[in-house]
């Protein structure tokens, strides 16, 4: 062995026979072929590809707090529920279906934006943009429809009621669809502008904000049509009917308009299958709501953070699935379940600003509802339940729909969001009776 200086420091040179040599590289190739194995194997989160997920997951999510407005315009309008307890079981369903078609609008935005197909601007957009836009409103009309016709089934044979509130059900929930379509969805549009334009992730930002803003702008139309249609007399019933006929007179130029758009067909069609299914689903949330109103009781600290709740384990889904619909179009992640390993840093950021958000709803329960430290750890724990319960599960499925829908070769963006948020609100809503009946109030 000789030494060698180089600068300020003194290495040891070992002089090395040739085969040696080849030995050593060899075993060093073959160690590094392991080393890949074992990673590709038990993937790690890479703390710096975390923060950015989790960054931008919390600041999307941070936008939920708006949705306890929302609650608390609910939990201030129970008397009214109560003597309409119809109106409390499909307020989920239209929440749902609002999602629905935010989500799917919202989705499709955020994977044209990366991929070109739609303009980052306002106006003079492209052809798929503004065939995407009436789509909208005709699944809308679509979505109000289906609502009300299977609520009217389930209220017939399980919540009691009569012929004439089926009817009811039917104008309320289509004029509330039409009022919140007028309102939310140029905001989409802004936001998923507005986030591509600040550098931000569509995928991430978009579908979180909007359903927040979709929530609270829904319960106010709910909430006003409500009013219209039993406190307002004649002249309230009259004004919403006439809402419902100029969006049905809409909705048929639409329709007359597009009839042969080939993009606009195969949006309707297969979308159609999901509003179906998100039907009966919505109408099973409401049925559990209203099992929720006799387990919690009074207490109107649940009701002031359940429009939050599922919006968060909604948006987790979206984050979630959105994402890995854009890595799948994109070609960056392989359309089988095993590659959800190579996905876990958008999963943990979502999923960790989940459990962030949720820690603030406790907090603000504690303080607008006055608990003691008990209560209010009780309550805390209460919700980090419900969220471990409904988050994993949530996850799951959205990733499990888009690898599903992407190998049929249909259109994720069509089937991801719009299901994963309606299961998400029936999930959460399992989830928190679950813990409810385990842990109480």
């Amino acid at each position: 062995m000789r030494w060698k200086r180089v600068g300020v420091m003194t290495m040891a040179v070992h002089r090395i026979d040739n085969d040696t040599l080849v030995r050593i590289e060899r075993e060093g190739a073959l160690s590094a072929q392991r080393v890949q194995r074992n990673l590709l194997r038990f993937p790690e989160i890479n703390l710096n590809r975390f923060a950015q997920p989790f960054k931008q997951s919390l600041f999307s999510l941070s936008f939920i707090l708006g949705a306890i407005l929302a609650g608390i315009m609910l939990s201030l309008h129970m008397e009214f529920f109560g003597e309409h307890p119809w109106a409390l079981a499909i307020y989920p369903g239209i929440l749902s279906m609002r999602g629905v078609i935010g989500g799917l609008f919202s989705g499709r935005l955020s994977t044209g934006l990366h991929i070109g197909t739609v303009r980052v601007g306002f106006t003079k957009n492209t052809r798929k943009f503004y065939t995407l836009w009436r789509a909208t409103i005709v699944l809308t009309l679509e979505c109000s429809i289906m609502l009300g016709i299977v609520a009217s089934l389930f209220g017939i044979f399980f919540w009691g009621i009569d012929f004439m509130n089926s009817i009811a059900i039917l104008s309320v929930v289509t004029a509330t669809m039409a009022l919140s379509l007028a309102l939310i969805s140029p905001i989409t549009v802004a936001v998923s502008v507005l986030s591509f334009r600040r550098g931000l992730d569509p995928d991430v930002v978009v579908y979180p904000v909007i359903s927040t803003i979709a929530d609270v702008f829904v319960t106010i139309c709910y909430i006003l049509v409500l009013n219209a249609s039993f406190s307002s007399g004649y002249a309230g019933y009259y004004l919403i009917w006439l809402v419902n006929l100029v969006f049905l007179l809409l909705v048929s130029y639409v329709v007359f308009r597009d009839i042969r758009e080939e993009d606009f067909v195969t949006t309707i069609k297969e979308s159609f299958l999901t509003i179906v299914s998100v039907a009966f689903i919505v109408n099973v949330t409401g049925s559990f709501l209203t099992r929720i109103t006799r387990v919690a009781g009074d207490m109107p600290g649940i009701y002031v953070v359940y429009p939050a709740l599922i919006d968060t384990i909604g948006a987790v889904g979206s984050i979630v699935g959105s994402t890995a619909t854009t890595k799948l179009v994109l070609g960056t992640l392989k359309s089988s379940f095993s590659s959800i390993k190579q996905h876990l840093n958008e999963i943990g950021g979502a999923w960790t600003a989940s459990l962030v958000m949720f820690m603030f709803y406790s907090i603000i329960s504690w303080v607008t509802q006055g608990m003691v430290v008990f209560e209010f750890l009780r309550f805390m724990v209460l919700l980090f339940v419900t969220n471990i319960l409904a988050a994993l599960s949530m996850v799951i499925i959205a990733y499990a729909i888009g690898v599903l829908t992407y190998r049929k070769g249909w259109d994720p963006d069509n089937f991801v969001i719009p299901i994963e948020s309606s299961l998400a609100d029936a999930i959460t809503t399992i989830a928190l009776l679950a813990a409810l009946t385990v842990i109480g109030l």
